[in-house]
């Protein structure tokens, strides 16, 4: 079949826009060939356990999935009876962007809190953690939290281990939805473990689609008897793969050496470019959020938004207002952020 796009463009839409990594390609042809057995008896998987106790501990285990939503509905799942209840920011993704996944399929209900930075604290956690023993409400069982945040922010090993300790001192469990817990990584120079395991995390989704893998990611079970039955609901939520050894491949390329740090570093280097790069614009151009790890919020004046997207797409964020989030990727280059900044500028000497 002919190529169907050219391959030299890159947006910044989404880090999910961009492809697979060489070295993610490479380990799927070492992969292949020859059989192993199915869904999870095979040498990837049982090498990834391994992996993945060298960076959160000889405690972790890891459940490989298809994707980021199975990720959080089984970890959530896994940690809640039927009427309990989850805890998150409004801004969470389960609650924005996963289509109602963990109450239509997950059976459970979210309790939300807004916040103006992405990220949970006790004190708002305290707004939904409450009705303990009351039947008419859905019991908070779960605090979620995001790392990254949606909104590109960053939670401190502090920050978590007080939320951690707070969970737990209330009977409940804490989880985090680490879609792109490499960049949070990258941005706080820390191992993994250092922000989850050894700050009270019980589970964690573990992201590898945004970082480079063609699809796949993991539920990683840091405290045992915080879950409940989660290989027989991965099945049950179609989230168990037969030929597994095609998801754990990736997962080993992306953690084994320092592949995952070194992807993350790069999309982190890009968005901090590109946010200095639309810095010089002075005033013209307003910034909602720091930018701690690969994305960049920033409010643009009527008319250059529009004008922008003739070449490239990235989302809007809040329309009213004309903030947009542009994302870098593991392959995003100095080039794409370059050309971007330049005709941003060009776009608003001309609109002034």
């Amino acid at each position: 079949m002919s190529r169907l796009h050219d391959p030299e463009h890159r947006d910044f839409a989404s880090d999910n826009y961009a492809g697979v990594h060489p070295e993610v390609l490479a380990a799927l042809a070492e992969a292949n060939g020859g059989h192993q057995g199915a869904y999870g008896a095979d040498a990837y998987t049982a090498r990834l356990q391994e992996v993945v106790a060298d960076h959160f501990g000889a405690g972790a285990t890891a459940y490989p999935v298809f994707n980021g939503t199975g990720a959080n509905v089984l970890a959530l799942q896994a940690l809640l009876p039927r009427w309990g209840a989850v805890v998150c920011a409004e801004q969470a993704h389960i609650q924005t962007d996963e289509n109602g996944a963990p109450e239509r399929v997950g059976g459970l209900k979210l309790l939300t809190v807004p916040t103006p930075d992405g990220k949970l604290t006790p004190e708002l956690v305290e707004r939904q953690a409450w009705g303990f023993g009351d039947e008419h409400r859905a019991q908070p069982g779960v605090v979620s939290i995001t790392q990254s945040t949606e909104l590109g922010t960053l939670y401190t090993p502090q920050e978590i281990r007080a939320l951690a300790d707070q969970a737990h001192a209330l009977g409940l469990r804490l989880h985090v939805d680490g879609a792109r817990i490499a960049n949070a990584a990258a941005a706080l120079d820390l191992p993994l473990r250092a922000f989850t395991t050894d700050v009270g995390v019980d589970v964690v989704s573990l992201g590898g689609t945004k970082n480079g893998l063609l699809f796949g990611e993991a539920v990683v079970v840091l405290d045992d008897d915080a879950v409940v039955g989660l290989p027989y609901l991965r099945k049950a939520d179609m989230q168990l793969a037969s030929k597994m050894r095609f998801v754990s491949a990736q997962l080993v390329a992306l953690l084994e050496q320092d592949l995952w740090l070194r992807s993350a570093r790069h999309a982190n280097a890009m968005a901090a470019r590109l946010r200095a790069g639309l810095e010089t614009a002075g005033d013209r151009v307003r910034f909602s959020q720091p930018t701690q790890a690969n994305g960049v919020f920033a409010a643009l004046p009527p008319g250059v938004a529009d004008a922008l997207r003739r070449t490239w797409r990235f989302y809007d964020w809040r329309p009213a207002n004309g903030e947009v989030r542009l994302m870098c990727a593991f392959d995003t280059t100095e080039a794409d952020v370059d050309a971007f900044v330049a005709e941003t500028l060009r776009l608003l000497d001309t609109t002034a």
